[in-house]
């Protein structure tokens, strides 16, 4: 399973979202601060929850970091996070 999957996984059981995109984009970062020859060191996320309607950005982000705290500790270096309620952009 890849880091991708993982991610994609947890973020399913914790938000029941109705759209969800993990890519990883570690090639992009050779060379910067975090990045591993071998990649998923690197992600951006997009996710479209209910769980999120009426929240600002920072508790979104917030509550995403908190159910990928254990990959964030060990193996993921960056995430590019952009998290949505249904009918935002």
């Amino acid at each position: 399973m890849t880091m991708a999957d993982t991610i994609h996984g947890k973020l399913a059981a914790a938000f029941a979202p109705s759209d969800l995109a993990v890519t990883d984009d570690s090639a992009r970062h050779a060379g910067h601060a975090g990045h591993r020859p071998e990649g998923e060191t690197h992600f951006i996320v997009k996710i479209v929850s209910s769980a999120f309607v009426g929240l600002s950005r920072v508790e979104r982000q917030r509550r995403v970091y908190a159910v990928l705290e254990q990959e964030l500790k060990t193996s993921v270096h960056a995430l590019n996070i952009r998290a949505s309620a249904p009918g935002e952009d």
